[in-house]
């Protein structure tokens, strides 16, 4: 009989191992997931205000730009 149990013991051994495996890498996954998660808030916070900034001085840049050309056109006559 012990011969017999003996299969059966490994068997369960083994799920069992395979269970603690499983509950290492899901746990790690969900680590992954927050991190990211909580990187993404404030990268994304950041880049929007990087957008609205840039997007607040295009119209300068391109005031300046024409500024520059008009003043280069005055220097060539």
């Amino acid at each position: 009989m012990a011969g017999q149990e003996d299969p059966v013991q490994r068997e369960i051994h083994q799920d069992w191992v395979n269970r603690k495996y499983i509950e290492v890498i899901t746990s790690s996954i969900k680590k992954m997931a927050d991190f990211l998660n909580s990187f993404d808030m404030p990268c994304h916070s950041r880049l929007s205000t990087l957008n609205e900034k840039l997007t607040a001085l295009e119209p300068r840049i391109e005031y300046i730009e024409a500024q520059v050309t008009k003043g280069a056109g005055d220097l060539q006559i």
